[in-house]
C-alpha cells in the first residue's frame, strides 16, 4: 500500500534545530540558537517542542531553550510550542502564527532595515494564536484577521488587529496598542481584552452580542496592562509601548496625586506583591482597606494585604512597610 511521504527529516526542525539543542537535554541547560528561516519553513518549533515535551514533560523553566530566527515564517509558526521555548523572529510570519500555543513564548519584530512603522502595517497573518490555550505572544506590529480566536489562555500584546479579533475567545488576556477591524470579540465568552482606543471609536467596531467596553479604572487592571506593555518593549522594542510607558497617565492613568506627589498609581507599583515573598510564596489578590466607599489616593489607603489561597488557617498576610500587621482568619 503506497504511503505519502512527508519528508520530515527535511523540516527546520528535524534538520537543524534537533541537532543542535538535544546536546543540552540531559542537563536541561539553557541554549540559544540563531537560524535562518523562509516562508517554505512551516510549522517550524512544532517537531522541536514534541520532542522536549517527551523529554521534560512540561518542567521546564521559561526561556530554557531560545530560537533567534532571521527571514519570513512560513504557515503555523510556533504551533503547539510548550512551556520552557522561546522562538524569536526579526522578519514576518504568515498565517496561523502561534496556532495551539501551549505555553511557549513567541516574539516577532521586523528586521532592524525596516522602513515602514510597524504599528501601521501586518507583520503576522491571519488567524494567529488560534486556539491557544496557554504562553505568551508579543508582536512589534499589525495582525491579520481572527487574531487569538478561541484562545483559552495565552497572553499576547499586538498593535493592531484586523476583522474578528478575539473571537469566540474563552480565556487568556490581549492588548491591543492600536485599531481593530469589524466583528471585534464576537462570540467571546471569557478571558479579557484591552484595547487602546485613541479615536473612541471601538464601539463602531465591537460586536456587542456577548461584550461590554468600559474605560479602564481599575489599579489591577493598570498594573496588569502596564506589566505586558513594558515586556513588550523589553521583548521587541516597540516605538508605540516606549510612547505609552514615557506617558502613561495619558493612556491609562488612575487616581489623584496627594500632596507629596505620588499618585496611586505608583505606589502600587512601588507595593507591588509579586515582589515579596509570602510564607506561602503565593499573591493571588491584593486586598486594600480604606475608609468609606471609594480609595483615590494614598491617604485613603489603610491596610494593604495579600491573599493566600492554600493555607486554611491564615487567610491574609501584611506586605512589608507597617500597613498591617499578620491578621488570621480575617
Amino acid at each position: 500500500k503506497d504511503t505519502y511521504d512527508f519528508e520530515l527529516e527535511k523540516t527546520v526542525d528535524m534538520k537543524t534545530l534537533l541537532p543542535k539543542f538535544e546536546p543540552y537535554f540531559n542537563e536541561k541547560k539553557p541554549h540559544a540558537e540563531t537560524i535562518s528561516i523562509s516562508s517554505t519553513d512551516r510549522t517550524v518549533g512544532t517537531i522541536f517542542s514534541s520532542v522536549v515535551t517527551k523529554q521534560f514533560n512540561n518542567t521546564l523553566q521559561d526561556d530554557t531553550y531560545t530560537v533567534h530566527c532571521n527571514g519570513g515564517a512560513g504557515q503555523s509558526f510556533g504551533a503547539f510550542v510548550q512551556k520552557g521555548i522561546t522562538l524569536d523572529v526579526h522578519g514576518d510570519a504568515n498565517d496561523y502564527f502561534g496556532k495551539g500555543l501551549s505555553g511557549g513564548k513567541l516574539i516577532i519584530q521586523p528586521k532592524n532595515e525596516a522602513k515602514f512603522k510597524p504599528n501601521e502595517n501586518v507583520i503576522i497573518g491571519n488567524v494567529a494564536l488560534y486556539g491557544a490555550t496557554s504562553g505568551e505572544a508579543y508582536i512589534r506590529g499589525m495582525a491579520g484577521e481572527r487574531f487569538a480566536v478561541r484562545n483559552s489562555g495565552a497572553s499576547a500584546v499586538v498593535e493592531g488587529v484586523g476583522d474578528h479579533g478575539c473571537e469566540y475567545m474563552t480565556g487568556g488576556c490581549v492588548v491591543v496598542l492600536g485599531k481593530t477591524g469589524k466583528n471585534f470579540a464576537a462570540g467571546m465568552s471569557g478571558g479579557v481584552a484591552y484595547v487602546l482606543d485613541e479615536d473612541n471609536d471601538l464601539y463602531l467596531s465591537l460586536n456587542k452580542e456577548m461584550v461590554s467596553s468600559e474605560p479602564v479604572v481599575s489599579k489591577y487592571d493598570v498594573m496588569e496592562i502596564k506589566d505586558m506593555i513594558t515586556a513588550h518593549v523589553a521583548y521587541t522594542n516597540s516605538e508605540k509601548g516606549k510612547e505609552i510607558l514615557n506617558d502613561f497617565s495619558k493612556f491609562y492613568g488612575t487616581g489623584e496625586k496627594n500632596e507629596a506627589g505620588q499618585n496611586l498609581e505608583e505606589f502600587l507599583e512601588l507595593y507591588d506583591p509579586r515582589k515579596y515573598e509570602t510564607p506561602s510564596n503565593t499573591t493571588d489578590a491584593v486586598i486594600f482597606a480604606y475608609e468609606g466607599e471609594s480609595c483615590d489616593s494614598i491617604d485613603g489607603l489603610k491596610v494593604l494585604l495579600v491573599k493566600r489561597s492554600n493555607h486554611p488557617s491564615i487567610g491574609y498576610w501584611a506586605l512589608p512597610g507597617g500597613f498591617a500587621n499578620m491578621r488570621e482568619n480575617l
